[in-house]
């Protein structure tokens, strides 16, 4: 019997009941459903700061980052999963400040004896305020997602966007709910 996938779900709204965070875990219903072994972290409770640039990472002794918070912790989770979901509302037109730092700690995985994130495979959900992707900015961090993932060689598999509407009023759209539930299901394939 084939071992279950690993679906690491990470959502980054300070708001649990905001759309993106809904999105996000009806994704990973999706992927649990799908017969995946989902956990879903939010990097909006977490500790953990900017990557400091230090370089640490990249020493040949090095055996990841030196920063000793909850981003360090959450390293293993990463490296052992096979497949990410970030979900990010868009704020000042891009990802969330928790993403952005979520995306930046994700340097240590770069150096080229950190090879973890190759081939894993990587969706996106992005709630904005306005439903254009362009008028919104959520082309911002699709395009930031989109470099740092493929700098990795992680393909992105999917993008759910939710334009427009209150905080949790995306549990009422049909065909958002099912793109990010078959995102989840991709996901765990």
């Amino acid at each position: 019997m084939a071992k279950p996938k690993k679906v690491l779900v990470l959502t980054s709204s300070p708001r649990p009941r905001g759309n993106s965070a809904v999105l996000a875990r009806e994704a990973a219903r999706g992927a649990a459903e799908a017969g995946a072994e989902v956990r879903v972290v939010d990097l909006a409770k977490l500790a953990f700061g900017p990557c400091r640039a230090c370089e640490a990472c990249r020493k040949p002794a090095a055996k990841g980052c030196i920063q000793a918070d909850d981003m360090k912790a959450l390293h293993p989770a990463i490296a052992g999963a096979d497949a990410l979901l970030i979900a990010s509302p868009v704020y000042w037109f891009t990802m969330s400040s928790a993403a952005k730092l979520f995306m930046d700690r994700l340097y240590v995985f770069g150096a080229k004896r950190y090879k973890e994130l190759e081939g894993k495979r990587v969706g996106i959900i992005l709630a904005s305020g306005d439903r254009g992707l362009r008028t919104s900015g959520a082309v911002n961090a699709v395009s930031a997602f989109e470099d740092a993932f493929a700098y990795l060689k992680a393909p992105i598999v999917g993008l759910v966007h939710c334009g427009g509407g209150a905080a949790g009023s995306v549990r009422t759209n049909k065909t958002l709910m099912k793109k990010a539930y078959d995102l989840g299901r991709r996901l765990a394939a």
